[in-house]
């Protein structure tokens, strides 16, 4: 080969490589796809139920997760959300006792949810950490009756988990007791904010425990008004970066009492689904 071809296969194969490492650098991430939860349009989901999951499709939403079924039979809320292109992985059911539960695993299961989440634990069954443990056990109870119905159980966070009983965290006790392959969690990522913790602590605690959060922003201490997502001081790319050792599969818009729902939640949809991180 003379000179003049060397050099310029050399040439050649370092702008390959040269292209090549830049084809390779990380690219920004994005959420492939954004949920809401129901119970920030519950007024509107009463008054027009399907009008209001059409709206919510149109905006540009995927995904939904139900607070109630406003007297729609099962086999009704699967078509309707079959009409409007709207999958259901989730909804927030309260544990009362065994029958109703089962016919609520029975309605999930009709739907098409993959999670049933606890929403609450009422202020009476939770006045000391025995009550926690004892919830704990509850948990585990109603976890095994969903596995056993093929759905997976989760729990969803407010802030009254965390300040300390008898100088522990009630949330830890909780978490310490229950099985992490039955009782998996719904993280709001607004209450444990204003409970001044920082959830990538519990993704870091407990990885690949958290398939579910609630994304809602929170304009600051010390009122903690929640806002529209985008809007407050939650650092969603540092929360979302970490997404994949959380374990997270489901992303929930929610805004307990939203000025305009609908604007609201139209300018909620549109910052997370430009946000890269």
């Amino acid at each position: 080969m003379e000179r003049r071809e060397f050099v310029q296969t050399m040439a050649g194969a370092g702008l390959a490589i040269a292209c090549t490492g830049r084809s390779r650098a990380p690219r920004a991430a994005r959420l492939d796809k954004v949920g809401i939860q129901l119970y920030t349009v519950r007024d509107q989901m009463k008054a027009d139920f399907e009008g209001t999951l059409a709206h919510i499709a149109e905006i540009g939403y995927k995904e939904v997760e139900f607070a109630g079924y406003f007297d729609h039979s099962a086999a009704d809320v699967k078509a309707i959300l079959t009409r409007h292109g709207l999958a259901a992985p989730s909804t927030h059911v309260a544990f009362e006792n065994d029958e109703k539960w089962k016919a609520a695993l029975d309605t999930a299961k009709t739907i098409g949810h993959e999670y049933i989440v606890m929403p609450w634990i009422p202020q009476e069954r939770r006045k000391t950490l025995d009550d926690w443990k004892n919830f704990a056990q509850v948990f585990n109870h109603a976890a095994q009756m969903a596995h056993d119905a093929g759905i997976q159980f989760a729990y969803h966070n407010h802030d009254f988990e965390f300040p300390k009983m008898d100088g522990q965290v009630p949330y830890d006790v909780l978490l310490q007791n229950t099985d992490p392959k039955l009782v998996q969690l719904e993280i709001d990522l607004y209450w444990i904010t204003k409970a001044g913790q920082d959830p990538l602590a519990y993704f870091s605690r407990w990885p690949g425990r958290v398939p579910l959060v609630h994304v809602k922003d929170s304009a600051g201490p010390p009122e903690h008004k929640m806002v529209d997502v985008g809007q407050g001081k939650i650092e969603w790319k540092r929360i979302f970066a970490k997404r994949e050792q959380a374990g997270i599969k489901h992303f929930f818009v929610e805004h307990d009492q939203p000025p305009q729902p609908f604007d609201d939640i139209a300018a909620s949809y549109k910052y997370l689904s430009q946000l890269e991180f």
